[in-house]
């Protein structure tokens, strides 16, 4: 292609990412550029997880073991929660979040910030559920990749969220039987 051609085609491409975005948002700020960006953060840190474990040589399993899948699932919601809602990991967060106020036990309420592009990253490290992709990624390869370590974090992470269970079950029935 000659350099008129590709300039020619890069023009109407981003004419029509742009028409999309707007299309797509409507009266709202939907920043799917962001989003997009992110999305092809996500494929290469997986791509860069599988390279490294294709390069070690270990074994992927046919199927995940049942237990496997069920101390994941603990782990990761408890790592997810502790990242994108703790009051202790909110440094971490501050660079892209404004402190709004408490949201339940030692959980904070934060909003991403909207200048510099933060608000991407603030949407992402607000979010347990947009953390936990990574947390389960990062968890599945860290079983492939070293699994006696990973499994005891996983284990640390699952008694940490059975004590969080039993704390706001020990709440609930002190609150229940002393009628506050």
């Amino acid at each position: 292609m000659t350099t008129a051609t590709e300039s020619r085609l890069g023009r109407r491409v981003r004419a029509i990412v742009r028409r999309t975005g707007r299309d797509y948002a409507g009266a709202q700020d939907r920043p799917l550029g962001g989003y997009l960006t992110t999305m092809a953060g996500f494929g290469a840190y997986t791509a860069a997880w599988a390279a490294a474990v294709r390069l070690r040589g270990r074994p992927v399993p046919d199927r995940p073991e049942p237990w496997d899948v069920v101390l994941t699932s603990v782990a990761t919601f408890r790592l997810s929660r502790l990242l994108s809602k703790a009051s202790v990991t909110s440094p971490l967060r501050a660079p892209f979040t404004r402190y709004v106020g408490t949201q339940g036990p030692a959980e904070l309420h934060e909003e991403a910030r909207s200048e510099n592009g933060r608000d991407i990253v603030g949407e992402l490290v607000t979010c347990p559920f947009c953390v936990s992709v990574w947390v389960a990624s990062t968890l599945t390869a860290g079983q492939l990749l070293w699994p006696r370590a990973t499994r005891t974090a996983m284990g640390a992470l699952a008694a940490l969220a059975g004590s969080d269970a039993l704390q706001l079950a020990h709440s609930a029935l002190v609150d229940k039987t002393t009628g506050e």
